[in-house]
This record gives structure tokens, C-alpha cells and sequence, in this order.
């Protein structure tokens, strides 16, 4: 079973990688989150210009890189061309450690071949993102490592009947919602983990509620992105099985698991 899906277990991913200390869904990123021992790795897959899946949380470059305006706009070939460490920084834009740095955009190939082992939890970012990052799973034979989820209802239901794991969509949570209000059961599931955050906009996600509809099923719940270490507790206590977090090795310490060291900046 990939462990992503035992709903007994207690879980850390390392959301966007170990984000909060490297640039977001970028290798460097990614590579940290492993090498501190994450349970797996989660990021964003969107679409670029000429077919490419990469990852990318934003729709636009503005925030991450040192490019601008919208990243669908966009060839591969420019998109590599900009510094994806540009804008980080923890210190309120003091400093800016990985700029200059050759911390590029990486591309779904790149990131499935460089951590052949490691379970992922990936969203896809738009509809028209669906199908090439298809091919690009099935050619690497990825499928039983990866788990998929999109809160775009047409990115999520051409997921939907073609062997992939998939977490629950928005209009599955939508339903969850309702029914847990109810005190009713999960009734009928066709996916296979639950991915939420503790709120979604304005309004408070029952997620322990969640927990307990959906564990007598099999199903295990995520909750996304706690960086707070009480939190984390509160929702391990309460039977979530994964937190994702901007901080994973402050999460793995919690769990008793000292993390591993972080190994220097692979430059490009």
C-alpha cells in the first residue's frame, strides 16, 4: 500500500517541499523536504506554453521568479530561463539567499526522475494541465507512488476511472460538509484520501468530523499547510493521518523523528 493511503499511520509531507526555508516547488525545495525524511512531497502542476507540465503554484511568475505575467503565456525554453529563487526570502526582503543561486522551474519529467522512490501529492492546477501530465506519469510507470487531486472539477474528473490514486474533489468535500452537519456517514466514495485545509475562505472544515466518516471506510484524511506545532498535535490526537507543511523537519521532530541534515545548495 502506498503509505500515503494507510489511514493508520502518522504522516508528514513536505508541502511544496521545505518551503519555508527554500523556493517553493522547485528541486532544491523538494530535494530539502527528503533529505529531512518526509514521509513524501507535495506540489503544484500546471501548463506551459508548448505543452509542458512544470510546477508552479501560481498562476502568474510574479511572486516566485523574476519573471512576470502569466505562466501558461510561456514557452518551456523562457520559463527555464528565469531564476525561481529570485523573490525568496525569510527575513522580510533583507536578503534574498537563493537568487543568483541557479534555482530554475522544474518540469514534471525532471522531478519524477530525480526522486524515483519518493510517494507524491500533487495537484493539478487547471483542466488543460490534465492530459499532458498523464502521458508524462504513464511514461515513468509512476502511477502506485503518486497521489492526485485538482479543485478544478474538469481537471479532477479526467482523473476520475483511469487507475490513478485520487484524493476527494471539491464537490466531494462540498457533500462531506453537508453530510457531517447531518451526523450522516461518508456514504458513496469513488476516491481514495481526503486532502483538506483546516479552512477553506471564511469557512471552518469539520476535518476531525471528516476523520471519523471516513476512517471505517479506509480512507485516510490530509490536512493542509500547518506550520503550527499545537495544531499539528491537535490533528494527529485526532486521527488525521498527514499534515503537509511549509516545515516539515519542526513536524517530524514533533513525532519523535529528529530530521535529517539538510545537504548544501545544488547549483545550476
Amino acid at each position: 500500500m502506498l503509505n500515503l493511503l494507510d489511514p493508520s499511520r502518522r504522516l508528514v509531507l513536505a508541502h511544496r517541499g521545505n518551503s519555508m526555508h527554500a523556493p517553493e516547488d522547485t528541486l532544491e525545495s523538494l530535494r530539502q523536504g527528503v533529505a529531512l525524511g518526509a514521509d513524501g512531497i507535495e506540489f503544484d502542476v500546471r501548463l506551459s506554453a508548448d505543452g509542458a507540465p512544470v510546477l508552479m503554484h501560481d498562476p502568474t511568475l510574479d511572486r516566485t521568479t523574476d519573471g512576470t505575467g502569466p505562466l501558461a503565456e510561456h514557452t518551456l525554453v523562457e520559463l527555464r530561463a528565469l531564476d525561481a529563487g529570485y523573490r525568496f526570502t525569510r527575513d522580510g526582503g533583507r536578503t534574498f539567499p537563493y537568487r543568483g543561486r541557479g534555482i530554475r522551474i522544474p518540469t514534471l519529467d525532471e522531478v519524477l526522475n530525480a526522486f524515483p522512490d519518493t510517494p507524491c501529492l500533487i495537484e493539478i492546477k487547471s483542466a488543460e494541465t490534465t492530459e499532458p501530465f498523464i502521458r508524462v506519469v504513464e511514461r515513468h510507470h509512476a502511477k502506485d507512488r503518486l497521489l492526485i487531486g485538482s479543485f478544478v472539477d474538469e481537471a479532477h474528473a479526467r482523473l476520475t476511472g483511469r487507475g490513478f490514486l485520487i484524493t476527494a474533489s471539491k464537490p466531494d468535500v462540498t457533500r462531506l460538509c453537508l453530510r457531517s452537519l447531518a451526523f450522516l456517514g461518508a456514504g458513496q466514495v469513488a476516491y481514495q484520501a481526503c486532502s483538506v485545509p483546516p479552512r477553506w475562505k471564511r469557512l471552518r472544515i469539520p476535518v476531525l468530523r471528516f476523520v471519523r466518516m471516513l476512517r471505517p471506510r479506509g480512507i485516510p484524511t490530509h490536512c493542509w499547510t500547518i506550520n503550527d506545532p499545537a495544531v499539528a498535535r491537535d490533528l494527529w490526537d485526532g486521527g488525521v493521518n498527514a499534515v503537509l507543511s511549509d516545515d516539515p523537519g519542526t513536524m517530524l521532530a514533533l513525532l519523535g523523528r529528529g530530521p535529517g541534515a539538510i545537504p548544501p545548495v545544488e547549483t545550476r
